[in-house]
C-alpha cells in the first residue's frame, strides 16, 4: 500500500505495530526503531547555559523511577571526534587598561579603587570589615529583634514565665473563656448615672504646683499621717445597706469595674471574685491579691522582670509598691490641707479613731455612690474623688494620679528631666505606649465617678538607685474623655463589656465564680468554685498584708 507518494515501499501490518514479522524494509532499513510510549516524558535537546549540576537536578526530576529514558535508541551518545571540533564562544569583552587607568599596588586614589576614598572593596575585605562591626556591635550590646535595652547599651534579655495572679485548683470548673479579641466587638448604649449618697470629704487643689518645672522641681513629700482605704465591695456597709433596700442587683467598686473595661489592655495575671445570691452579684478581689498595686511599664515593649542581673529595686513587685506609695503621696501633696475650703459629705464609712495614733486622720477622698442603668442591670458602684477646684467662679471635681520615672534606660523611655520642659508632649506620648492600661483604667476610674479634669504628675527619683526619694518635675491637667479617645478607648465598648460579663453571670445559677486572666494568653476564663474558696486562707492572708504592709511604709 503506497500512502507516502510513489517509490516508497512500506509494508502496512494489519495485526500490531511495527513491521511485520520476516518483512524486510530496504527504505528504512538502517533507521532505528524505538517503541513508542506515551508516558515518556519529553527532555531538553541541549542545556549548555545551565552547570553540570543544574542540568542533574532537571534530569532527575523527569527520570523515570525504574530506569533511565525509556528509549534508549534516542540517549546521548558522546562522540569524542565530534567534540573536538566544538568551541564555546565566550561573549563578555576583556577590557584593557589604559596608561593613564594604571595604578601602583598599595596606593588608592582619590576616587575609585580599593583603598581609595569613596571606592570600592573586595569581598574579603567587605567581609572582614562586616565582621569586624559586628564584633563590635555585639560588644556594645547588639541591637536587633528580640533584643532589650539594658544600663549602657542594648542587651539580649531572656524570657520571663509569667504565673497566674491565682493557682487554679482541681475542685474549679471552666465554664466560659473569653477572647480579648473578641471584647472589641461588643457595642452598647451608654447607661442613666444616679447619684446615691456621697461620703468624705474633698481638699482644694493647690494652684502652685502647676508652676513646678523640671529645671525648679518640688520634692515629692511622704503622707505619714493620712490614710488611705481600699476596701472591698462586699466590705462596704453602704453597699451592704443597697443591697438589702434592692437598689441594684450589681454591686462593685471603680477599681473592679475599670479593670474590666479596659482589660484587654492588660498583660499580667489578675483574677476576681464573683458571688451570685438571689439574683444580685458582688464582684469582690481577693484579699491576698495584688489588685490594688499600680503596675509599671506593663505594656512596654520589653517590662521590667525578675532576672537576677536586675536589681532588687527595679523588679516588678518592688516597682508596684513605688508607683502606688508615689501615686498617693501625690494625690495628698496636690491639695491644700486648709479646713475652710474643704468640702465635707457624710463620715468616712471606712475611718475608725486609734488612740494610739492621734494625728491620723483620712485622707482627702470623697466616696460618690452611684447607679448607673444598663437595660436589666442595675449596677451600683462606689467611686472616688481626689479634691476640686475652680476655673471663672465654676467649681469642678477632680481626680489627681501621679506617673512615675524609675530608670528610663530599663524602659525604654525618654529621660524626663531633659525633655519635660520642651517636650511634654512626648512624654505622655511614651508614657501611653509603655503604660496604656494604667492609664486606661484611671480614665475608666474617673469617668465613672464624674471627674471634670484629671491632674496628672509627673515623679521622678532623684536617683536611679534610690527608689525613696522623688521630686515632682511637672503636672498636666487632662480630660477624661480627652484622654480616653487618646488611647483609642470607646464608652459604648466599654460599657458593652460590662453588660457581656453581666449578662453571663447572670445566665448562670447561684454559686461562686473567679474570673482569672491567664498569664500569657490575651483570654480570661470563668470558673464555677466552692462556696468555701478562698475562706479557709484568712488567717495566711493576715500575715500576707502585715508583710505588704511593711514594705508600703518603707516608701510612705
Amino acid at each position: 500500500m503506497d500512502i507516502f507518494g510513489e517509490g516508497l515501499d512500506v509494508d502496512f501490518n494489519s495485526e500490531g505495530w511495527g513491521p511485520s514479522l520476516g518483512v524486510k524494509i530496504d527504505t528504512f532499513g538502517d533507521v532505528p526503531y524505538a517503541h513508542f510510549d506515551k508516558k515518556d516524558k519529553c527532555w531538553k535537546h541541549a542545556a549548555i547555559s545551565q552547570d553540570d549540576k543544574s542540568n542533574q537536578k532537571l534530569h532527575n526530576r523527569y527520570k523515570s523511577r525504574g530506569d533511565d529514558m525509556g528509549n534508549a535508541e534516542f540517549s546521548f551518545k558522546h562522540d569524542s571526534a565530534e567534540d573536538s571540533s566544538f568551541k564555546l564562544v565566550d561573549p563578555t569583552k576583556t577590557q584593557t587598561k589604559g596608561k593613564y587607568n594604571k595604578r601602583p599596588y598599595g596606593h588608592g586614589g582619590r576616587m575609585g579603587g580599593a583603598g581609595g576614598r569613596g571606592g570600592g572593596r573586595t569581598s574579603a575585605q567587605a567581609a572582614g570589615r562586616a565582621g569586624r562591626g559586628k564584633q563590635q556591635q555585639q560588644q556594645r550590646g547588639g541591637a536587633g529583634r528580640g533584643a532589650g535595652k539594658g544600663r549602657g547599651g542594648w542587651q539580649r534579655r531572656e524570657k520571663t514565665n509569667r504565673n497566674a495572679s491565682v493557682p487554679v485548683r482541681g475542685d474549679w470548673n471552666c465554664i466560659e473563656e473569653i477572647d480579648f479579641s473578641e471584647l472589641s466587638k461588643l457595642q452598647t448604649n451608654q447607661p442613666s448615672v444616679q447619684d446615691l449618697c456621697w461620703c468624705g470629704q474633698l481638699d482644694r487643689y493647690d494652684e502652685t504646683l502647676d508652676k513646678v518645672t523640671s529645671k525648679a522641681p518640688r520634692p515629692l513629700r511622704r503622707m505619714q499621717n493620712k490614710l488611705f482605704y481600699c476596701v472591698t465591695t462586699t466590705d462596704d456597709p453602704i453597699i451592704e445597706k443597697f443591697a438589702v433596700e434592692g437598689v441594684g442587683n450589681v454591686f462593685a467598686t471603680d477599681a473592679i469595674i475599670s479593670q474590666l473595661m479596659v482589660c484587654a489592655r492588660s498583660i499580667y495575671s489578675w483574677d476576681l471574685v464573683i458571688q451570685k445570691v438571689n439574683d444580685m452579684i458582688f464582684i469582690d478581689k481577693r484579699d491576698d491579691s495584688q489588685f490594688d498595686l499600680l503596675t509599671v511599664s506593663e505594656t512596654a515593649q520589653i517590662p521590667p522582670d525578675d532576672l537576677d542581673n536586675v536589681e532588687e529595686i527595679n523588679r516588678p513587685e518592688k516597682l508596684s509598691v513605688e508607683a502606688t506609695a508615689i501615686n498617693q503621696n501625690f494625690s495628698q501633696q496636690a491639695l491644700k490641707n486648709e479646713t475652710e475650703l474643704r468640702k465635707s459629705y457624710e463620715p468616712n464609712p471606712f475611718f475608725e479613731e486609734d488612740p494610739s495614733a492621734p494625728d491620723a486622720e483620712p485622707a482627702s477622698v470623697a466616696y460618690r455612690y452611684r447607679k448607673f442603668t444598663l437595660g436589666n442591670i442595675n449596677l451600683v458602684l462606689r467611686c472616688e474623688l481626689h479634691g476640686w477646684t475652680s476655673k471663672y467662679s465654676e467649681e469642678l471635681l477632680m481626680t489627681c494620679h501621679a506617673l512615675n520615672e524609675w530608670d528610663s534606660d530599663y524602659c525604654g523611655g525618654v529621660k524626663w528631666r531633659q525633655t519635660m520642659e520642651k517636650q511634654l508632649g512626648a512624654v505622655l506620648i511614651t508614657e501611653i505606649r509603655n503604660n496604656g492600661y494604667k492609664l486606661g483604667k484611671w480614665a475608666a476610674e474617673s469617668l465613672l465617678a464624674g471627674a471634670d479634669i484629671m491632674k496628672l504628675g509627673y515623679v521622678s527619683r532623684d536617683s536611679n538607685t534610690n527608689a525613696f526619694d522623688h521630686s515632682i518635675l511637672a503636672t498636666q491637667t487632662l480630660k477624661p474623655k480627652d484622654l480616653a479617645s487618646q488611647i483609642t478607648m470607646s464608652l459604648s465598648n466599654m460599657w458593652g463589656v460590662i453588660k457581656m460579663i453581666c449578662d453571663l453571670v447572670m445566665s448562670k445559677e447561684d454559686g461562686k465564680f473567679v474570673l482569672l486572666k491567664d498569664p500569657v494568653k490575651p483570654i480570661m476564663r470563668l470558673y464555677s468554685v466552692p462556696m468555701n474558696t478562698f475562706e479557709s486562707d484568712e488567717e495566711d492572708d493576715d500575715e500576707d498584708d502585715e508583710d505588704d504592709d511593711d514594705d508600703a511604709e518603707e516608701y510612705m
